[in-house]
């Protein structure tokens, strides 16, 4: 599993070094390198993949949903959940936006779910980053939900976005990144990897 997410991370790298890309994440992005981004707590990148048969016991969370619906993980029950945190004006989380969405699209025929975990914003503010980014899977609101944030402290501090997890069918976590996703294919490959275990 290491390898193959190696292998994205310097298929990454190389693309980076080939060809200068632009798009509307450039500036974002720029900012978050140059230090420049406030108002978060900054991962360093790290990924870890948790063995089987050490990973702990089941996440377990309910939480109202951008739309006002009530989410919880009975939801996904049996499946791949991917868990990401995130807020509106953290410029990590705007740079990884697009990586997310096309790692779910990618993904989700083949069994596997996300779900964001909107640690500061309200409804409207959620709402209207989901559409500027074309987020189409859905988001909880952490913010004033203390059931909610204590749910994933074992995990994640709240502070620390973005962090993504991935959940394995029984709902435990099986790799956790923290810091901004550089590429949709090393979180596919995490996923692929978890949707695989027992097949």
């Amino acid at each position: 599993m290491t390898r193959r997410i190696l292998a994205a991370i310097g298929v990454l790298a190389l693309a980076v070094g080939l060809a200068a890309c632009t798009g509307q994440n450039d500036d974002l992005a720029d900012t978050y390198r140059e230090g420049r981004n406030q108002g978060f707590i900054s991962g360093d990148g790290r990924i870890t993949e948790i063995p089987l048969d050490e990973r702990g016991d089941a996440v377990e969370f309910t939480g109202t949903a951008v739309d006002g619906s009530t989410i919880s993980s009975a939801d996904y029950a049996g499946e791949v959940l991917v868990l990401n945190f995130w807020y509106a004006q953290c410029g990590p989380c705007r740079a990884e936006a697009p990586f997310l969405q096309s790692a779910y699209t990618d993904t989700q025929s083949d069994g596997a779910e996300f779900l964001g975990i909107n640690i500061y914003d309200g409804p409207e503010q959620a709402a209207s980053f989901d559409e500027t980014y074309d987020i189409t899977y859905p988001s909880i609101l952490a913010r004033g939900d203390v059931d909610l944030k204590l749910a994933f402290a074992d995990w994640t501090s709240l502070q620390a976005a973005p962090t993504t997890l991935v959940l394995d069918r029984e709902g435990r976590v099986a790799a956790s990144l923290f810091g901004q996703l550089e590429s949709a294919s090393i979180l596919k490959t995490l996923v692929e990897d978890t949707l695989a275990e027992g097949q």
